[in-house]
């Protein structure tokens, strides 16, 4: 009768250099919008609960980490492009533009729209906005 076979935890500094691995991947992959745990966990050649563990180490899930990273690349790309949201939704892992404005206003309190002309990332909005003072 064979014993099942345990695995030794992962030291701090492998479990440290393991998290940056994922979150480089991360970084590169984040908008592949079909983008799972598992393939993460594949593509750095861990275990899926080894993964889970790395997030709730650091008091983070792997689902809130990506969305914040989606959020906070999308909201870099509305204050220093041009690019339409629809665009944005799709570069940061959205299919659909809606549910990428349902995701970016749980994040930011605002529609993206709302966040490119508060901050004056769009020139166009911001000489929209110029004309109609004159105009009054």
């Amino acid at each position: 009768m064979s014993r099942p076979v345990k695995h030794r935890p992962l030291t701090i500094s492998l479990r440290r250099e393991l998290y940056v691995e994922v979150r480089e991947y991360l970084d590169e992959r984040f908008g592949e919008s079909d983008l799972t745990l598992d393939d993460v966990a594949r593509a750095v050649a861990s275990s899926r609960r080894q993964v889970q563990r790395l997030f709730e180490e650091d008091g983070d899930t792997f689902r809130a980490y990506l969305t914040r990273l989606r959020m906070e690349r999308a909201a870099d790309l509305l204050v220093h492009t041009r690019t339409p949201v629809r665009d944005i939704a799709r570069h940061v892992g959205y299919r659909q533009s809606a549910q990428f404005a349902k995701a970016f206003r749980r994040y930011g309190g605002v529609t993206p729209l709302q966040w490119r002309n508060q901050r004056g990332g769009s020139p166009l909005a911001a000489r929209e906005q110029a004309s109609e003072s004159v105009a009054a």
